[in-house]
């Protein structure tokens, strides 16, 4: 998945500044996708070229104006030909695996420590992911589609984040003993 079908997806939704995006992207959006202001910026130029993305300019008093992009008709197609194409699972990039392979290197309570720090990590974000839950998908029969889709890769985060929590614990025993 490219960054410029994440915007598109969450362009979709609703449109959105550049400065909107990155604050979504890091918060909501977490479970999923991660990019900072500066990718996104680039991007939603590079998307402004294809045509994918249009601005509208807002004037502000006393700050610059405002951009608030919105998903082109070229762009709901782009997205639509990119949902309809068969995806393949993400390679998994992740130092603590790594840590844990080669933990044998180093005491156990360091490994532990990293362990618990990421089990704590992990627990926090399960809980803001929870909480939105709580606060937008009651009822989810009763969501429009666009709100039932949201629900469901937030329910996607919360199953990532339960099983991290569950995989450090695991650890945690299993290097304590």
């Amino acid at each position: 998945m490219a960054l410029g079908h994440t915007i598109l997806a969450a362009l979709s939704v609703e449109s959105m500044s550049g400065y909107d995006l990155a604050k979504k992207f890091a918060d909501k959006n977490g479970c999923y996708w991660r990019a900072t202001q500066q990718q996104i910026y680039r991007e939603l130029a590079k998307l402004e070229d294809e045509s994918m993305v249009i601005p509208e300019t807002i004037p502000q008093e006393g700050r610059p104006d405002k951009k608030l992009y919105h998903i082109t008709d070229s762009g709901k197609e782009n997205l639509r030909q990119w949902i309809a194409q068969p995806s393949e699972p993400t390679p998994i990039r992740e130092d603590l695996l790594v840590k844990v392979l080669a933990g044998h290197l180093v005491s156990r309570p360091v490994i532990l420590k990293e362990l618990e720090r990421r089990r704590q990590i992990h627990i926090e974000q399960l809980s803001t992911y929870k909480e939105w839950y709580q606060n937008c998908c009651q009822n989810v029969a009763e969501l429009s589609l666009p709100e039932q889709c949201r629900c469901l890769t937030l329910r996607r985060g919360i199953r990532y984040e339960s099983e991290w929590v569950s995989w450090c614990e695991e650890a945690m025993q299993m290097l304590s003993e």
